[in-house]
């Protein structure tokens, strides 16, 4: 019987040795003053990912996958931003396999959290990768600025501390070569940021999601102040 169930995804969050990643992960990027990384967005992230990959319907498994990728996928972190997604996979390595995840799984999870830095512009062919690197680039929102008081002095606080409300809507199709859509909706208060700026930071991460998407047989769109912007 395979040990991949939803009681897999409770271990992992009591396994101590992912607590201490995530949270020294989190505070190394608070050091170099990024937006917050730690448990809110680990949770945020894993539970989309699962999200999207059952809405289209894939198996439990998968969605299982990218449940766990989505949780680990940023603790490289913790030893340095640059290469911190591959940083992260053998670190992740570690977590699996000390809960007996089997070698196939644990190697799906590891190129899924290699393929979130949208940055290389390798987009690995796999719905579990494709699934957390979605997950991941929609977690926009105020949530995430550590200091509301200095919004004005860094475009990435600011724009995220504009998004009041960020919401990714799954559609799945209905039998056409299309499995489904996938819509990023975002509400931006012009007030503290104006939308120009949403895309001066965000237009790499949203090809990639586009890019994604397409693995997963979908269309991506995103809405700002429900507007469709692409």
């Amino acid at each position: 019987m395979s040990i991949l169930t939803a009681g897999f995804i409770d271990r992992l969050r009591q396994s101590e040795r992912a607590k201490q990643y995530i949270t020294n992960a989190d505070k190394y990027l608070e050091a170099i003053g990024y937006t917050e990384h730690g448990f809110r967005h680990a949770e945020i992230v894993s539970t989309t990912a699962y999200r999207i990959l059952k809405e289209l319907g894939y198996p439990e498994e998968e969605a299982l996958l990218a449940q766990i990728a989505g949780y680990l996928h940023d603790i490289g972190n913790m030893l340095g931003r640059m290469h911190h997604n591959r940083i992260g996979a053998l670190l992740a390595k570690d977590i699996l396999e000390e809960l007996e995840l089997s070698l196939s799984d644990v190697t799906r999870v590891m190129m899924a959290i290699i393929g979130h830095e949208e940055d290389e512009g390798v987009i690995v062919p796999d719905p579990v990768g494709a699934a957390l690197l979605i997950a991941d680039k929609s977690d926009v929102h105020r949530s995430r600025v550590r200091n509301p008081l200095s919004v004005s002095e860094d475009i990435h606080d600011r724009v995220n501390f504009a998004a009041t409300n960020s919401e990714l809507v799954i559609k799945k199709g209905n039998g056409s070569n299309i499995a489904g859509t996938i819509q990023l909706m975002v509400t931006i208060d012009t007030r503290i940021s104006q939308v120009i700026d949403y895309f001066e930071i965000f237009l790499s991460r949203m090809n990639a999601s586009r890019k994604a998407a397409r693995i997963l047989n979908c269309n991506f769109h995103l809405y700002i102040n429900n507007t469709r912007m692409a």
